[in-house]
């Protein structure tokens, strides 16, 4: 499937067709993202579109509306539909504008068509947009279908400051955690204040295993800074008030994932955060990743 390679400033992103996903992205040639074979395989949605829901739909069943649905079920080891319907499917090129040392975009589309357990038309479109502020990526997503639809979305990337996570230092302005059971199903959101997850104070990750979801967040901004350097997303977090964070123990995979979000896991069935959208409606929800020099303590 075709790639497509847009650059603005020092960084250079090269976006795919499969997932609609950030394949690569650099900085004066270092490395910002975990990146991927063109082609694929995706290695643990790297990079890639998460909608019409970010996380998981517990055990792959919801009510929505009086009516129980049933999803696919992506994640069997625990029995779960795992980050939406489109990560791992093709998007078309709908617009691309490459200027040489100064700004680039792609434009990609997807349509989500009504099956048995999502049983609403989604049109999908992402941007992601180059210059010498970073990488901006914009979804929009508009209901285009007949009957209201649950929606939630988000990014998947994975954040490179070295080669191993845990010598990253870790900023991430949220106060509440959401607590999992054995199968990562959310179970109680409490402070972060006392527990291992606690990266208000900006501190190194170490032997700290993370992936969960966190809210009360302050300030749209998670920062990591390694041996490589520095690197940080933002986002509105009006518009995806939930960032998930995951150091990959045990992947054996490159780099943190963060991942601003709209909803927490299962919105699906909790109704937390979850947004319905009327047929016409519009969603829309950008982030942007790019290298910081700014100074984590404090």
């Amino acid at each position: 499937m075709p790639d497509y390679t847009i650059a603005g400033g020092a960084y250079q992103a090269t976006v795919s067709e499969r997932g609609g996903a950030l394949r690569a992205l650099t900085h004066e040639g270092r490395d910002l993202v975990a990146s991927w074979p063109e082609g694929g395989p995706v290695p643990y949605f790297s990079g890639t579109v998460l909608a019409p829901w970010p996380n998981r739909v517990v055990g792959g069943t919801y009510v929505f509306e009086g009516q129980r649905r049933h999803l696919p079920v992506n994640e069997p080891d625990r029995g779960h539909s795992l980050h939406g319907l489109v990560a791992e499917l093709d998007w078309k090129c709908a617009e691309l504008l490459s200027v040489e040392d100064h700004h680039g975009h792609v434009r990609l589309t997807h349509v989500v068509e009504p099956t048995e357990g999502y049983p609403h038309r989604i049109a999908l479109e992402v941007r992601h947009a180059v210059s010498e502020e970073g990488l901006s990526t914009t979804l929009t997503a508009q209901n285009v279908g007949e009957t209201a639809a649950p929606y939630g979305c988000g990014p998947h990337p994975w954040l490179l400051a070295g080669p191993d996570v845990t010598a990253y230092t870790l900023s991430l302005p949220a106060g509440r955690v959401l607590l999992t059971d054995d199968l990562l199903a959310p179970t109680d959101l409490v402070e972060v204040a006392g527990s291992p997850y606690d990266f208000t104070t900006p501190r190194v990750i170490g032997d700290t295993a993370v992936d969960h979801a966190f809210a009360g967040v302050t300030e749209g901004r998670v920062r990591v800074l390694g041996p490589e350097g520095g690197v940080e997303l933002t986002w509105d977090p009006a518009v995806m008030p939930w960032v998930q964070i995951c150091t990959g123990t045990g992947l054996g995979h490159r780099g943190l994932a963060v991942e601003p979000m709209t909803c927490p896991p299962d919105a699906f069935n909790s109704g937390t955060d979850l947004i319905v959208l009327q047929p016409g409606d519009k969603h829309e929800a950008t982030w942007t990743i790019a290298v910081t020099t700014a100074s984590l303590e404090g």
